[in-house]
């Protein structure tokens, strides 16, 4: 079968985030699949099957870390959707039945794909103990984003702050189930984005992320809230970077980027 490597949130290869893509005839075993995502080795690999005419979904979609599956994955949808696209699997709009519902995925003109995907249900907390110290830098504010995510989101002072963060990647693991989001406004949005981002999540075998499309889904609507606009667009500042354009339609929030397949060939097992 084909397996391909696909860089998320980008136009350019070797930025993004890197996911493997599988398009299969129906799901094997999960210890396979747990596998497979071992073997590739990245912070998703998606594993999708075409359902049959006139359901609700048209294809069926999991996601696994190198150590788990994960209940919502946006660069690792991103990514299969356009292996679907770039393919001819299937054309126009594609659902996806996950465990998170029914999520869609829209190419777009301009060859961006957006995906649709529900809004994180925000809610304010205390900053637990310790948070700050095994962060690196003092919250602001904390909020917890709900079930699909299991992430803390903090705010801190500025976009330098988020830029000089070095945590304590094990620390970090005690605080929410999957990690911690931190989040500053642009110091400049004239560069193009209007919020800054980083997300270590260590409960999942990711100490940091290179972008996240499911974390935006807690940002946009805690940037929209604050900016005062509900289409904004984020940069995530890892080492590979990339920006996801966000907009916020009450219970849903749509998230747009590029994608580029890097590699593709035979998964030999």
């Amino acid at each position: 079968m084909r397996i391909r490597i696909v860089d998320a949130f980008t136009d350019r290869p070797f930025a993004g985030n890197p996911a493997g893509v599988l398009l299969l005839d129906s799901f094997p075993d999960d210890a396979w699949l747990q596998n497979v995502a071992l073997e590739v080795n990245h912070a998703e690999t998606a594993f999708a099957h075409q359902l049959p005419a006139g359901g609700e979904a048209d294809w069926a979609l999991r996601w696994f870390t190198p150590a788990t599956e994960v209940a919502l994955c946006g660069h690792a949808t991103l990514a299969t959707a356009h292996v679907i696209a770039t393919t001819g699997a299937h054309q126009g709009p594609v659902r996806f039945a996950t465990l998170s519902g029914i999520l869609v995925a829209t190419p777009e003109a301009d060859g961006s794909i957006t995906l649709d995907f529900p809004t994180a249900p925000l809610t304010p907390v205390e900053t637990p103990d310790g948070v700050a110290g095994a962060l690196g830098a003092n919250p602001l504010s904390t909020f917890d984003t709900g079930p699909n995510t299991g992430d803390l989101l903090i705010e801190v002072a500025d976009e330098k702050t988020v830029l000089g963060l070095a945590p304590d990647h094990q620390a970090l693991a005690r605080y929410s189930e999957r990690g911690i989001i931190a989040t500053a406004r642009a110091e400049d949005p004239s560069r193009g984005y209007d919020f800054v981002s980083r997300c270590f999540f260590p409960n999942v075998g990711i100490d940091e992320d290179p972008v996240t499309g499911s974390a935006h889904t807690a940002l946009a609507p805690f940037w929209a809230e604050r900016l005062g606009r509900p289409a904004l667009t984020g940069l995530q500042a890892s080492p590979r970077s990339g920006l996801v354009r966000t907009e916020v339609r009450g219970e849903r929030t749509l998230l747009s980027g590029h994608a580029v397949t890097v590699i593709e060939g035979d998964l030999l097992v």
